[in-house]
Parts: C-alpha cells; sequence; structure tokens
C-alpha cells in the first residue's frame, strides 16, 4: 500500500502569502528589550508592572514577522539570551507569557538559536511548559497560557534547531509530551495545551525515527493517541469495534478538530510501514484506530475545508493500517438502521444530485446487509480530488491505493465499489474517456502524464474487475 510521507512545516510560518521582510529596528525593539531584561535584576515591583507593556508592544507590532535582516542577527541573540534570563526568574505569569511570545517571533529565524539553544534553556522551557516529571496535575488554570506558549517556542526551536532536536532525545522529551498528554487527554478545557504537545509530538517523531519506535513500544503512543482521537470525537462505542453516529449532532469544533489533525499526523509517523510487519497481537488495537477511523469519516469540521483536512489525514493514516484490519470499515446494520427504510443501490439516484445528496445524509448506505457510509465517503472524497484536477501523487494516490487494498482483501467493499464504479455501461456511443462518471474520471487517469498516477488508477480497475480482462469491462 502507498504510504503517504509529511513535509516538515513550521509551525508559525506564512506560505500561501510571501512573508514580508521586516526588520528589527535596533533603536525600537532592541534598546527597549535590553533594558528590560535587566530591570527584573532589581526585583522591584515597579519595574517588573513597568516591564509587560512594553514587551507586548514588541509583540503586537512584530506578530508577523517571519523574514529577518541579517544585519539585525546580533541583535537578535542578544534578545532570545535576555528573555530567558527573565523567563529562569519568578516574574508575573502576564510577563512570562509576554516574554515567551517574542520568543516565539525570534525563534522563527533559526540563525540566532545556535548560541541560545542549550540544555538549561530547553529546561526553563520545559519547566515552564509543566513537562517536568514532577508536575502531577494541571490545576491552575492562570498556568494555561504559560503552557500553550512554550510548547509553541518548543515547536518552533525543536524544527529549527538541530541541536534542539538532539537535546530532545537526551531530555526525553517524547516520554514528557505522552505524560503531559495523560494529563489531559480527557478535560476538553484544555485543548490548545493538547494541541501543541501533540504537534510537537509529531515534528519530533518526524525528524526522528528512534522516536517513532520508543512512541511505538516503550511509551505505548498507538493506544494513547487512539484514546486521544476517541476524547476528540466524543465517540461511545455500541460493540467492540462500532460506534454511534449522531447524523443530527453539531459539527466538530474548530479546537477539537485541530486536535485531531495533529493527533492523527502524529499516529501516522508512529504507525509508518505497520501495514509491512506487525504482531498478531496488535491486529485488536488497529482495529480499535481503524474504528475509530471510521467515525472520523463520517463526520463533519467546522468548514467544509477543515472537514476536508480531517478526512485526508484520516485517509494517510488507514493507509498505514494492516489490511486485514480495515474490515471494520463496514459493519453489519445495527437493529435501528434494520427498523429503518435503509437506503439501498437501487435506491440511489443514478447521478450525483441534489437530492443524491439529501438522501445520503439522512439514511444508510447499504449493500449485502453491510453498512458502506464509509466506503461511501472514500469514494466520494476519491471523486473530488480527482475532480481538482492537481496534486494527484500527493492527494490521490494516497485514496486510490487504499480502496484498491479494500478491494483486493474485502469482498463485500470491492462489490460494492464494483457497483458503485463500473455498473452496467448504458451508452456504448462514446469511448470510455468521455463523460463526467467516475468511471469516465478513472479511464482518462490512465493516460495520465504521471506514471505513478496511472498505474495506480489501472491497478483499481483491475481490482474491480476481479483481476480479469479490464478493457472488456470498459467497452463492453
Amino acid at each position: 500500500m502507498m504510504a503517504v510521507s509529511y513535509l516538515p512545516v513550521p509551525l508559525y510560518s506564512s506560505q500561501s502569502v510571501a512573508s514580508p521582510v521586516v526588520s528589527l529596528d535596533p533603536q525600537c525593539l532592541w534598546s527597549k528589550w535590553y533594558q528590560l531584561s535587566h530591570f527584573i535584576d532589581e526585583e522591584t515591583e515597579v519595574q517588573r508592572t513597568e516591564m509587560t507593556p512594553k514587551v507586548m508592544d514588541i509583540y503586537s507590532v512584530h506578530r508577523a514577522t517571519f523574514k529577518f535582516e541579517p544585519t539585525d542577527e546580533d541583535i537578535r541573540k542578544k534578545l532570545c539570551e535576555g528573555i530567558f534570563k527573565v523567563l529562569v526568574k519568578d516574574v508575573p505569569t502576564t510577563c512570562q507569557v509576554s516574554c515567551l511570545e517574542v520568543l516565539r517571533i525570534l525563534s522563527r529565524d533559526k540563525k540566532i538559536l545556535v548560541p541560545v539553544t542549550t540544555k538549561e534553556n530547553m529546561q526553563i522551557l520545559l519547566r515552564l511548559a509543566k513537562l517536568n516529571e514532577s508536575d502531577d496535575s494541571l490545576e491552575k488554570v492562570s498556568e494555561f497560557p504559560v503552557i500553550v506558549e512554550s510548547l509553541k517556542c518548543l515547536c518552533n526551536i525543536v524544527f529549527n534547531s538541530q541541536m534542539a532536536q538532539q537535546l530532545s532525545l537526551e531530555l526525553n522529551l517524547a516520554a514528557k509530551l505522552c505524560n503531559l498528554l495523560k494529563k489531559c487527554k480527557d478535560r476538553k478545557c484544555i485543548s490548545d495545551i493538547k494541541c501543541f504537545d501533540l504537534r510537537l509530538l509529531f515534528l519530533l517523531s518526524l525528524l526522528h525515527t528512534d522516536i517513532r519506535s520508543q512512541l511505538r513500544y516503550e511509551l505505548q503512543g498507538l493506544p494513547l493517541l487512539t484514546q486521544i482521537l476517541e476524547s476528540a470525537f466524543s465517540i461511545k462505542w455500541t460493540d467492540e469495534y462500532e460506534s454511534a453516529i449522531d447524523r443530527n449532532g453539531p459539527p466538530l469544533s474548530p479546537q477539537e478538530t485541530d486536535c485531531a489533525i495533529e493527533a492523527l499526523k502524529a499516529l501516522f509517523n508512529v504507525t509508518v510501514d505497520s501495514w509491512k510487519v506487525h504482531k498478531e497481537s496488535d491486529s485488536h488495537q488497529f482495529r480499535v484506530m481503524a474504528a475509530v477511523l471510521r467515525h472520523c469519516l463520517l463526520i463533519v469540521g467546522p468548514t467544509e475545508d477543515k472537514t476536508e483536512e480531517l478526512h485526508s489525514n484520516a485517509v494517510n493514516l488507514l493507509s498505514n493500517v494492516p489490511v486485514s484490519c480495515l474490515d471494520v470499515l463496514i459493519c453489519p446494520l445495527t437493529h435501528e438502521e434494520t427498523a429503518q427504510e435503509a437506503t439501498t443501490l437501487d435506491e440511489l439516484p443514478s447521478n450525483k444530485t441534489a437530492e443524491k445528496e439529501t438522501v445520503l445524509k439522512s439514511s444508510t448506505v447499504v449493500y449485502n446487509g453491510m453498512n458502506m457510509e464509509a466506503i461511501h465517503v472514500l469514494l466520494s472524497f476519491m471523486e473530488k480530488r480527482i475532480d481538482k484536477g492537481s496534486s494527484y501523487r500527493e492527494g490521490l494516490t494516497p485514496v486510490l491505493s487504499l480502496l484498491t487494498e479494500c478491494s483486493r482483501a474485502h469482498r463485500n467493499i470491492r462489490k460494492f465499489l464494483k457497483d458503485q464504479v463500473l455498473p452496467p455501461l448504458r451508452d456504448v456511443t462514446n469511448r470510455p474517456e468521455v463523460g463526467s462518471t467516475v468511471r469516465n474520471k478513472l479511464v482518462r487517469l490512465m493516460t495520465h502524464v504521471d506514471l505513478g498516477v496511472k498505474q495506480i488508477a489501472a491497478e483499481f480497475l483491475f481490482v474491480l474487475c476481479k483481476e480479469r480482462a479490464l478493457i472488456l469491462s470498459l467497452v463492453i
């Protein structure tokens, strides 16, 4: 099965819009901050009170700065050193937050991080982020902004500094992040902490293969991250691998969606190559994860774009699940679904119309007594990616590969998809690539310039035909 690789993306960078080059004016920023960094030595309450608004003013001016002038490099290095001198002291929470916000801006530039990325400074941020093992609980709500900003700084520093990446191994940062997740996995009020904890865990597992192995086996990252998803989706289990779906329920909140996306990305790294080699004892955990991903496919996010991003990450993760465990994507009808008048394939409108969309939202897609909603969502997702007409290798091949392997291993899935993709031909006057059906779109992909896209499209159709003569199914 074709796996998807995530490219490392800095947490706070502008990618769709050109980043402005904003110089940190030595007279404006450095002179203010360098003086402020020494105010704290006097330990007077008046000077502490004066410090916070000045730092906040610096942050408000430069919060959108992502590129810096080389001439300011030495100044910004000293700024970072000054910030850590303040953070190591017992200063008010508002002052800590303001300092961390400025540090987050400065940490966007990897050139200035070399002299300030030390074990001592990393430990300061770990302490502020409540990542020390001695911290037992998260009870003080007033500390939450400090924890969140510290995690944001760690994300940028770890991404931009090789020294920080090595120190994260030495400090056993992955274990500390998992410990923090356990403290807050069932508390929705601290979703920001979970989100940036997961983002940092994703970055570490992306940058270090050793951490992937540690997360998988030593830290039990697979069940831990799966539980994070269960919490984000508020899953209620009705059977071992079946969850209740509230079709009339509200969409996920933006915070829950972001947490789920970060957890999916971290799980992807943890489970890379799991479909090739896995122990039989792991099958239960993979089936639980696949059942959670089935639930994920059947819910929506706060916006259409967020829903697509959520489903895209679910598809990528499903590509890592051993194919023998993907049988939980379909399930027998429940008593409630059987009692209702479920929508069968024959009753669905032949064309993709508004009428069909309304029917699918209010009814269960059934084939041969099995609930096929998740497979139908995957098929619709595949068609949307084809319709986009770009980035086929990154956006289309994962879902095509997933559907191909599901069809090859599970008879009911193959027969359902064949009825949807390759129904009996009614129009024999046009060539198979002419038209707007899924069949037509897939046949057109067989002549795509990208060899990988061409091959996976042909393989999908070949498997649907029970690996018999593909051409006959297209033209007869």
